[in-house]
C-alpha cells in the first residue's frame, strides 16, 4: 500500500469570514429606511416625535443596517466590534453633549443669560440694530455654546424691539440666526462642533 501524504490540519479561526462587497444600493439601503420612517414619524407625531418615537426609528435603523450585514456575512461580533470602537471614539463628545446641555440650563436659571441680554440691549442703536443682533447673538452662541438657547432668548427680545422700532421682522430673524449659527459653530461648547470632529477623528480646534 502505497503511503498517502498526510497534510496538517491548520487551525482557522471561527471569526474570520471573509465578507461580501456591498454595492452601493445594498449600502444605502438603510439610509433609506432611517429617512423614510424618521419622515413618516415626523408627519404622524410632529413635536412629539422628539419625545422618544424619533429613538426607537434609530432602533430600527440599527436593526436594518444589521440584517443587511448578515446577509453580506458579516458576523455578530464584528459588529459589536465595530459599535464598540465608534462609542469609545465619541464617548467624549457624548459627555460633552450632556454637560452643555446642563450648562445651558444652569446659565438660564442662575441668571446669567438674562444678564447678558440685558446689557447687550443697552447698547443698541436703531441706526445699527440689524448689525448689532448679528454681534450681540454671535457673542452670547460662542459663550453658551447653543444657537437654540440664544434664539429663545435674546433673539425673542430682539424681535421685539424690531418690532417696536418697525424694523422689519424677518430681516431681524434672519439676523438672529445669522449670529447665533455662527457663534455655534465656532464655539468649543457646542454640541455639534465637539461631535463632528469626533466622528471625523480629528482635533476640536483643528476642526473650529
Amino acid at each position: 500500500m502505497e503511503s498517502q501524504d498526510i497534510k496538517p490540519r491548520v487551525p482557522q479561526d471561527e471569526h474570520i469570514v471573509e465578507n461580501r462587497e456591498l454595492n452601493i444600493w445594498e449600502a444605502l439601503i438603510p439610509v433609506f429606511v432611517l429617512v423614510a420612517l424618521l419622515a413618516y414619524n415626523v408627519y404622524t407625531y410632529g413635536d412629539e416625535a422628539l419625545s422618544g418615537s424619533n429613538q426607537f426609528i434609530l432602533l430600527l435603523g440599527a436593526a436594518v443596517a444589521a440584517i443587511v450585514g448578515f446577509f453580506n456575512k458579516v458576523t455578530f461580533n464584528q459588529m459589536m466590534e465595530e459599535v464598540a470602537e465608534n462609542v469609545k471614539s465619541t464617548s467624549g463628545a457624548i459627555l460633552i453633549l450632556l454637560m452643555v446641555g446642563a450648562l445651558a440650563g444652569t446659565w438660564l436659571i442662575s441668571g446669567i443669560i438674562p444678564t447678558m441680554i440685558y446689557y447687550g440691549l443697552q447698547i443698541l442703536n436703531p441706526t445699527i440694530f440689524l448689525p448689532a443682533c448679528v454681534i450681540i447673538c454671535a457673542i452670547i452662541s460662542v459663550a453658551t455654546g447653543s444657537s437654540w438657547t440664544t434664539s429663545a432668548t435674546v433673539g425673542i427680545a430682539l424681535i421685539g424691539i424690531a418690532e417696536a422700532l418697525g424694523v422689519p421682522l424677518g430681516m431681524t430673524a434672519g439676523a438672529v440666526l445669522s449670529g447665533a449659527y455662527f457663534g455655534d459653530k465656532i464655539s468649543p461648547m457646542s454640541d455639534t462642533t465637539n461631535l463632528a470632529p469626533a466622528m471625523a477623528g480629528t482635533d476640536l480646534f483643528t476642526h473650529i
